[in-house]
Formats: C-alpha cells, sequence, structure tokens
C-alpha cells in the first residue's frame, strides 16, 4: 500500500487529476460514492489505484484505517484486503487498475 497526500496550498481539478493518471497509462473511471456508503472487505488480482477527487474517503487495509481528502492517493497491491467507506459528505473519485 503506498499513500500519496496532496500537499499543495491549492487542490487538483478534476482534469489535473487524470492528466496524473493518464501520464502514467492508467485507464480509470469516475466514481460518485453516496454518503454513508460502504464496500466490505474484497480484494482482486489486481493491483488498485484510486484518487479522491472531492470529499473524503475511509479505506481499511490490513486493519489501519486511513482518511483520504481531495488531492490525495492510494495504491494497493494485488490480492491485498482492503475496504472503503464514506461519511457524511460522500467522495467523488477516479479509479483504476495496474499489475502491481
Amino acid at each position: 500500500m503506498l499513500i500519496q497526500r496532496w500537499q499543495a496550498a491549492t487542490l487538483p481539478t478534476l482534469e489535473q487529476l487524470k492528466l496524473i493518471l493518464q501520464a502514467e497509462g492508467i485507464e480509470f473511471k469516475e466514481e460518485k460514492i453516496e454518503p454513508s456508503f460502504k464496500i466490505q472487505e474484497h480484494r482482486h488480482p489486481f493491483g488498485e489505484v484510486r484518487i479522491v477527487v472531492d470529499g473524503e474517503l475511509v479505506f481499511n487495509v490490513g486493519g489501519t484505517q486511513l482518511m483520504l481528502r481531495a488531492g490525495d492517493r492510494i495504491d494497493i497491491a494485488a490480492n491485498t484486503k482492503h475496504s472503503h467507506f464514506t461519511q457524511s459528505i460522500g467522495a467523488l473519485t477516479l479509479y483504476g487498475s495496474k499489475p502491481f
């Protein structure tokens, strides 16, 4: 698992975040996650990349909970158990996969 926190004073735009993933050759989709929505623990045979565009998303990876906010990115290795949920405000994310 790799976490990258957005450090700049201004938040990135949706277009800027899309360009970051495109530059890495990652095919991605937008996903609007409704408030108080939870994805149960699961795993997949590919690595998952997710960047929060707006809102907040809480990830649980291996028993560690992490709050992600706008601009933050998480890369989860293939076959790693994880879950995520939103709190009261929901989130808009970009997500894709890569073989790592």
